[in-house]
């Protein structure tokens, strides 16, 4: 960052979640676990690493949740501030919602369930060291019609931005990180609310290019991932636990085997545990294999399982069968009878119970 300068960040945490049932009937989508930590912690880490300390945090419906979790931030280097928006009416609302927040400073507003592996740092120096009024991300995607696409012009300018188009102008998808200053606020308020009933952010930055202010954009090529779904989550919580680089803990009658993290209080037994993965606090792992690409939670119990490529949350049980590709919500329990019953792709929610006889 340009020293001297004061950037604000904000992190947009409402939203129900509704593609993450029945994990965010009890849980705020942003808290939910990857390599055994919430989503939005990332999201945080991210801003701070870029040098960015004062960060508001936009809340609805989960507030209690998500400041329960996050605190006043000193734990990530931050201060916290959280905003309260009253209904999800769309992004742009969210950012006005934090306008007393943001005051007269650039800032940055990152959506508090999306990912962009290697951080925002390079992307926030040259904002800061451009005229642009503001600048987005984006990223080459092989099915644009799923997305938010910008249309650019040979200097990095944006032209156009359209929301999931039939006819996508580009292959370049907008991520969830946009790089703002003052004026923003002045196009938002011209707009009108989309088709969903909500206030757009990309209408309100296509304003902006309408009347003549710039907006420029970053191709990136590192790994972006908006955990919206099931598979999203799994996808990221693999390319997470990838990212780890960590010395093996060994158990006796067990071997940990690639990248594993297995924290304090963890009992391995008569197991094996293949990488990456990463166990949680005073878990226990009897007579079982798992990994590779599983997260095992604090105190869960795998007792004769094999789980693979599965989310496994706290206080989770998984007793007799094989998990592939699933995720398992807190305090659920999977059971069978008789051992070496498959399933794959499965979603237990918070205390969920399966019995297979």
């Amino acid at each position: 960052m340009t020293q001297g300068a004061r950037l604000k960040g904000l992190v947009l945490s409402g939203g129900t979640g509704s593609r993450l049932r029945p994990f965010t009937y009890s849980t705020a989508k942003q808290l939910l676990p990857l390599a055994n930590k919430p989503v939005i912690f990332y999201v945080i880490e991210s801003l701070v690493q870029a040098g960015i300390r004062e960060i508001g945090v936009v809340v609805g419906g989960a507030a209690e949740q998500i400041q329960g979790a996050l605190g006043d931030g000193s734990s990530f280097g931050a201060e916290l501030t959280y905003i309260y928006q009253a209904a999800p009416r769309g992004l742009a609302h969210a950012v006005q919602t934090a306008e007393p927040f943001l005051g007269e400073d650039p800032f940055v507003v990152f959506l508090g369930d999306n990912l962009l592996r290697g951080g925002i740092a390079g992307h926030v120096e040259a904002f800061m060291a451009s005229t642009a009024e503001a600048q987005i991300l984006v990223k080459r995607v092989a099915n644009p019609g799923e997305f938010g696409i910008a249309d650019l012009d040979g200097n990095g300018h944006v032209r156009r931005l359209v929301e999931k188009p039939l006819q996508p102008p580009s292959d370049l998808a907008i991520l969830g990180v946009y790089m703002l200053r003052r004026r923003f606020f002045e196009a938002a308020q011209t707009i009108e609310p989309s088709r969903r009933g909500e206030l757009e952010i990309t209408d309100a930055m296509q304003a902006m290019i309408d009347s003549g202010i710039e907006v420029c954009a970053r191709v990136v090529s590192e790994d972006w991932i908006d955990t919206g779904s099931p598979a999203d989550l799994l996808l990221a919580n693999r390319m997470l636990l990838g990212e780890e680089r960590v010395d093996y803990a060994r158990h006796e009658s067990s071997s940990p085997d690639g990248l594993v993290q297995v924290a304090p209080g963890a009992r391995l037994s008569g197991s094996l545990v293949t990488g990456p993965a990463i166990i949680g606090c005073n878990a226990e792992i009897i007579d079982s294999r798992v990994g590779p690409d599983t997260s095992i939670g604090d105190c869960c119990r795998i007792r004769d399982a094999r789980v693979e490529g599965s989310i496994v949350m706290d206080g989770g049980v998984i007793e007799g069968v094989a998990l592939r590709d699933c995720i398992v919500g807190k305090n659920a329990v999977i059971k069978a009878a008789t051992s070496g019953q498959v399933l794959e792709g499965l979603l237990v929610g918070d205390d969920g119970r399966v019995e297979l006889r």
